[in-house]
């Protein structure tokens, strides 16, 4: 049976929220064992399960600060959501490979997210405003 919207936004809330606090136990908690986790443009690629996605969140924890994430719109369908989101925080260190020098930033997100059946996140697909990034964190 599908989930409705409502266990939808509980799911990825709770996953906002763990992330939010750089919990990353927390985090891989939300997501399904087999979960593919896909941030697009990340050198790695998209990876698999919670030991493929367990580096990236290590690194993005130590990578942003202070995170607080605004939810601008979702959208909804047979066992997925689209969430549009914008994210705001500090960078204390080299997100996205970029020197972040403590500075604060703020850059928009789209989350396409699939459901398994038993409600953990079995795909994640990650987009974000990369442009924004570079100009809020010139490099010298």
């Amino acid at each position: 049976m599908a989930l409705t919207r409502t266990e939808m936004d509980r799911k990825i809330d709770e996953h906002f929220h763990f992330e939010a606090n750089d919990d990353v136990a927390g985090v891989l908690a939300t997501l399904s064992p087999d979960v593919e986790h896909d941030i697009v443009g990340s050198p790695s690629g998209p990876t698999r399960g919670h030991g493929g996605a367990r580096p990236f969140y290590e690194s993005l924890f130590n990578d942003l600060s202070d995170s607080k994430v605004e939810c601008l719109r979702r959208l909804y369908g047979d066992g997925f959501l689209v969430d549009e989101s914008m994210w705001r925080g500090r960078a204390p260190g080299r997100p996205f490979g970029l020197e972040g020098k403590g500075r604060p930033l703020e850059f928009r997100l789209l989350h396409v997210v699939e459901f398994a059946e038993s409600g953990h996140i079995q795909r994640e697909n990650v987009w974000l405003d990369l442009a924004a990034i570079i100009r809020q964190l010139p490099q010298d």
